[in-house]
């Protein structure tokens, strides 16, 4: 059997927005807003890895996007995403 990890509770603990830079290395920046500063930064440097040299139209972006987005999701971070174009409308050309 599987054990499923319940979603924590309880409000945010840390806030965080990661911004596409260009098409230039390092494409991202991350940004801090509330919380543990320790614990933000070790988010950080993990999600950092898994961008660190991936522009958003690469195709392993979106798997990575997903990965960074359920380890914030675990340690109960708020994410944000600038990507310098609305998503929205990309998607739905």
């Amino acid at each position: 059997m599987t054990s499923i990890e319940a979603p924590p509770e309880g409000p945010p603990i840390g806030n965080l927005t990661i911004v596409y830079l260009g098409p230039i290395a390092p494409h991202w920046e991350i940004h801090t807003g509330f919380g543990d500063p320790q614990m933000l930064e070790d988010f950080k440097t993990r999600a950092l890895a898994r961008l660190l040299l991936l522009p958003p139209h690469d195709p392993q972006f979106r798997r990575n996007r997903e990965r960074v987005n359920r380890d914030a999701e675990r340690q109960n971070i708020v994410l944000e995403w600038d990507l310098g174009y609305d998503e929205e409308e990309t998607e739905s050309q």
